[in-house]
């Protein structure tokens, strides 16, 4: 992966095609939402929950390898809301740490993709039992990366204040220092505060990554000030988000947080969703197909993309 990277969520359960997608919004990099179990219990990962989408070449092989071919790669992300609420996020459901370890495994040996994210929220964020399961997987699979000479890099994705994580993102990275788990990406998510309070949403991603800041600071004492600026991405939300037009990340927001992301030098820079990134529902808040705001199609694409950088 570059050492600043736009990766944009893609919603891999509307049977559009990734690479197409990629090309059209002229991204080289997505992050592919979301892998879940089928049902609790389970300890086997399937794109979307559904069984009839392996983790194999047969789904999205092909597209992930025409994003590759054009100098990309995709980012596959775990868990996400809808999986996190009913326990069949990979290690809520699964028991097993060797078992989900091999589940990591195979995303890296059957497309060649060297990050996964993982998108801890919702009941997922408080399931210490999952979490501890999940930081000892990622040991293992960083250990196994070693010893087979991959590079495999994991990212957190997490809910956050306007100043900082959350007390249970901060013990789940905690958890993680705990079992020798190296995080390489905590990446929030700016956006669904749901405070009631009207959002400057661009000045309210800076102070939250701030404060993200000062949290890793403190877990890593011995960490440079600068180095610990790589490990943090953020991601927004196009428009107006899921609480409504109080919390609207606008066209010029966009151009604020670019600038800044890429003045500080954060890892990654984010959006929630490719599918959004479009202005066909103006005032319409939440939508997972548009950004509820008028913007060009794929504005937002457009202006994080050149965030990309060796």
């Amino acid at each position: 992966m570059p050492d600043h990277v736009a990766a944009p969520y893609f919603e891999a359960w509307t049977g559009e095609s990734p690479a197409a997608l990629a090309a059209a919004s002229g991204n080289k990099y997505l992050t592919m939402a979301f892998l879940q179990t089928e049902a609790p219990g389970s300890c086997t990962a399937y794109w979307n929950g559904q069984p009839a989408q392996p983790i194999a070449k047969s789904t999205f092989g092909k597209d992930i390898a025409t994003i590759q071919a054009r100098g990309g790669n995709v980012i596959p992300s775990f868990g996400g809301y809808s999986a996190d609420t009913t326990n069949t996020e990979l290690a809520d459901s699964c028991t097993d740490v060797d078992a989900i370890a091999k589940v990591y495994e195979s995303l890296v040996t059957t497309y060649g993709v060297s990050r996964i994210d993982l998108d801890i929220e919702a009941d997922s964020i408080n399931n210490t039992a999952g979490i501890d399961r999940r930081n000892k997987a990622i040991a293992k699979v960083q250990r196994w990366a070693e010893r087979t000479g991959r590079s495999v890099e994991f990212s957190y994705t997490l809910p956050t204040t306007t100043t900082g994580l959350a007390p249970n993102g901060v013990a789940l990275l905690q958890n993680a220092v705990d079992n020798g788990a190296r995080v390489d990406v905590v990446n929030i998510m700016t956006f669904d505060y749901y405070d009631g309070a009207t959002h400057d949403m661009a000045e309210d991603t800076k102070t939250a990554a701030t404060g993200l800041h000062a949290q890793l600071a403190a877990l890593h004492p011995k960490k440079n000030p600068a180095k610990l600026w790589k490990t943090i991405g953020v991601t927004e939300m196009p428009g107006i988000d899921d609480f409504g037009p109080a919390e609207t990340f606008t066209t010029d927001n966009a151009v604020t947080v670019k600038k800044w992301a890429a003045a500080r030098g954060i890892n990654t820079l984010s959006f929630w969703a490719l599918q959004r990134d479009n202005g066909n529902c103006v005032g319409t808040g939440g939508a997972n197909n548009c950004s509820g705001i008028a913007q060009d199609t794929w504005y937002f694409s457009h202006a994080f993309k050149s965030f990309t950088r060796r």
